[in-house]
């Protein structure tokens, strides 16, 4: 489980619990989650302070006071999710890789699993090259790249998968 203190347009502050970080993005992205004061869905991270605890004479640790349920035990390692605080370049370099997702989607056909088939074809000039996307596999892929068919993958950003 992770807390995250969050923040809506309005300048609202509150805490959620969620069961980790890809959880957390996958309720932002379907706008699951909304402030409790306003309802709002404009939410972003608050910046976060760590709980530290206090140490008494006799040098044992106790932990600072909370009106909050207790914390829940630790998260098995097989249910943790790589995750990164990023710099304000690395925000924009996301924010460009997601423009250009989006302009390849609104812009190109979508040929799903056909993908392999509708490229071979305009690479062969059996059709009219056109802006494409779909799906490959990784040995389809492969073999486009073999044969000197041109394609390359769309950016996928954690926040976008499932």
């Amino acid at each position: 489980m992770i807390r995250y203190s969050l923040i809506c347009d309005d300048k609202h502050e509150f805490d959620v619990w969620f069961k980790n970080a890809a959880d957390y993005d996958k309720q932002q992205k379907r706008k699951l989650v909304t402030c409790p004061a306003c309802g709002s869905s404009k939410i972003e991270k608050a910046l976060m302070t760590p709980s530290l605890g206090r140490g008494t004479k006799k040098g044992t640790r106790v932990e600072a006071p909370s009106a909050e349920a207790p914390a829940p035990a630790p998260v098995p390692a097989e249910n943790k999710t790589p995750v990164a605080m990023m710099s304000p370049q690395e925000r924009e370099f996301r924010t460009k890789l997601k423009e250009l997702r989006d302009h390849l989607t609104k812009n190109a056909e979508n040929v799903g699993g056909k993908f392999p088939e509708e490229a071979r074809k305009m690479h062969y000039g059996e059709k009219e090259h056109r802006s494409i996307y779909g799906e490959a596999s990784p040995q389809e892929a492969k073999d486009l790249a073999e044969e000197g068919i041109e394609f390359h993958p769309l950016p996928i950003l954690p926040d976008e998968r499932n």
